[in-house]
């Protein structure tokens, strides 16, 4: 393939790439006649301000014609016409910019909320962090929250502004290359002896000239497209680390790690100011030649018409309206000159989007089969289940076991063995998952998930305590009676108060927190996962009695995974987790 079709197929490729995430928001969206509407608006504005500038273009004839003339009249008359024609061009260029941000905004609206969607949607948000372990697969996208929060912000605008603004170079172009055509004239010259003539020089030498600094411009600022997207990932990888020292800043602390996540930040930091600094010295580079470029295309209509305004063929007023028209011209064939900077991030961002869109279809599906039950055997039955990690390793293999309802169940087994991804799979996000699961019509409406360690939104605590539901479906009597049973006294009336609860609380009080949510919501099914580490024997052995008393008097089952010996004691059944005798290093479960 020649060089010139590998770039004609990587413009194809990227136009494609524009096409797929723009037209979703213009064809299929409901906001579609609103979209369509905004962007003819700014349409029939863009070729409203290049008539404003047309006119403008006729009014520098007059005005200079009246100057050189010393025609008092004509001057104060064309002062007049500019002072409408400016009105005219300012109300249109307010309105343009204003329409042109309102599209932007909402677009961005728009396409943020469907991304945000189809990250949460079937635990996408979960899988593509667990995949960045998968072996051989592609590393999925970095960052996917400033894919979201920025990354959707400057596509949307790049894609607008830089659309909108090549229209405008058409739109320009065409209007003015016929007026520069005739006020520039012809070029004659003689070349062995014959003589030639050059219609409308001025158009060629305009067109000669801005496809001379396209090619440059390409060639020399070819760089910032790489440097534009990694720039935005050591950005955002930063400002993560940033992030994961305030959340984790008591653990830090304890452990006197500040010299390690200072060294860590500063080289994060250094990567970005190290990118920065080959961006800066980039544009550097393009700056030398673009602002150079716009300087010579000032005077550059003037060197080439001053022989005929000196002749006296022409007249001041039609060499500056030559030099307007020709600005104009230039201006349009100078916009991939002019824009490269803008083209370059635009790119950087459409192949980031394209990537997190990718990941999407790229997620490993969980490969167990979910059936619900139809007849009156209340139980969880598993079949045949297999579990591998996300390296590909075999965890857990050819395990069958069964869960009634009124069942009781400690799932016992060495660190590392596959407990909590047992878990995991029972509740349908870990993708690397085989078998066939049967479930209870009511798990999904009544299953209960305990983890070691909870999550609580920074919200008042009833919203905490509530979580994932509206904590207005919960009356204050029933919230503060679970905080009681939960051993959380002292909370019951502070419901109304925000804080960090997930920071502010210690170990123990987050757990009982996320209990206090199971004595709100009653589960059927529960399943406990350490998520009494952090008490004391006492308050443990407390709280595990209400909790089994709760799951036996809604006829349910209650499964836990924990190390502690008195654990046991709260359960009538247990399962072990065995290695596997084929010498595979698998495990395998062994009910008791």
């Amino acid at each position: 393939m020649t060089p010139s079709m590998s770039k004609f197929q990587s413009f194809k490729v990227f136009s494609t790439k524009v096409w797929r995430l723009a037209a979703p928001y213009f064809m299929t969206s409901d906001q579609k006649w609103q979209a369509r509407g905004l962007l003819l608006a700014i349409v029939l504005l863009n070729l409203g301000a290049v008539y404003m500038l047309v006119q403008i273009n006729e009014w520098n004839r007059f005005f200079y014609d009246a100057l050189q003339n010393k025609d008092q009249p004509a001057f104060w008359h064309q002062l007049g016409r500019f002072t409408y024609l400016a009105f005219g061009f300012i109300i249109i260029a307010v309105y343009r910019f204003y329409l042109t941000q309102l599209l932007q905004m909402r677009w961005r609206g728009w396409m943020t909320g469907q991304y945000m969607d189809r990250w949460l949607a079937n635990k996408a948000f979960y899988q593509l962090e667990i995949s960045r372990f998968a072996k051989g697969s592609d590393a999925p996208p970095d960052n996917p929250d400033q894919r979201i929060a920025e990354d959707m912000n400057l596509f949307t605008s790049y894609t607008v502004s830089l659309s909108m603004g090549l229209l405008n170079a058409v739109v320009t172009l065409v209007s003015f290359v016929g007026i520069l055509w005739v006020l520039s004239g012809s070029f004659g010259f003689s070349f062995n002896g014959s003589d030639y003539t050059i219609p409308g020089f001025m158009v060629w030498m305009a067109v000669v000239y801005c496809v001379v600094g396209s090619v440059l411009t390409h060639y020399i600022g070819r760089p910032l497209i790489g440097l534009n997207f990694r720039q935005q990932r050591f950005e955002a990888d930063y400002r993560h680390h940033l992030i994961r020292v305030r959340e984790y800043s008591e653990s830090i602390a304890l452990d006197r790690g500040e010299p390690v996540e200072r060294q860590r930040l500063g080289g994060r930091f250094g990567q970005v100011l190290a990118n920065y600094l080959d961006l800066i010295r980039a544009q550097k580079r393009l700056t030398w030649f673009t602002v150079g470029f716009g300087q010579a295309a000032v005077v550059f209509p003037f060197i080439v018409a001053a022989p005929r305004f000196f002749s006296g063929a022409i007249q001041l007023g039609e060499l500056m309206q030559i030099s307007s028209a020709f600005g104009r011209v230039q201006d349009s064939l100078s916009w991939f000159v002019d824009n490269y900077d803008s083209l370059a991030a635009w790119r950087a961002t459409t192949d980031r989007i394209t990537s997190f869109e990718e990941s999407f279809a790229a997620l490993h599906s969980a490969e167990m089969a979910r059936e619900r039950n139809t007849a009156n055997d209340d139980q969880i039955m598993v079949d045949s289940l297999d579990l591998a990690l996300p390296g590909g390793v075999a965890l857990l293999g050819a395990s069958s076991l069964s869960l009634k309802a009124g069942d009781s169940l400690l799932l016992k087994g060495p660190s590392g063995s596959g407990k909590s991804t047992l878990f995991r799979a029972l509740a349908g996000i870990w993708p690397w998952a085989k078998g066939r699961l049967q479930l209870p019509a009511d798990f999904d409406a009544r299953v209960m998930f305990l983890p070691q360690r909870p999550y609580f939104p920074n919200d008042s605590l009833r919203t905490a305590l509530a979580y994932p539901e509206p904590a207005d479906r919960y009356p204050d009597a029933a919230l503060q009676q679970a905080l009681r049973a939960a051993l959380l006294p002292d909370l019951a009336d502070r419901l109304d108060e925000k804080d960090s609860w997930g920071q502010k609380l210690s170990g123990g009080e987050q757990q009982r927190l996320a209990i206090a949510r199971a004595f709100l919501k009653q589960p059927r099914w529960l399943f406990v996962d350490e998520a009494t580490s952090a008490l004391d024997e006492q308050a443990e052995a407390e709280l595990y009695g209400r909790l089994g008393a709760m799951v036996k008097a809604s006829d349910g089952a209650m499964v836990s995974i924990a190390h502690r010996s008195t654990v046991a004691g709260f359960h009538d059944r247990q399962w072990a987790l065995e290695l596997d005798a084929s010498g595979s290093h698998r495990w395998r479960i062994a009910p008791g």
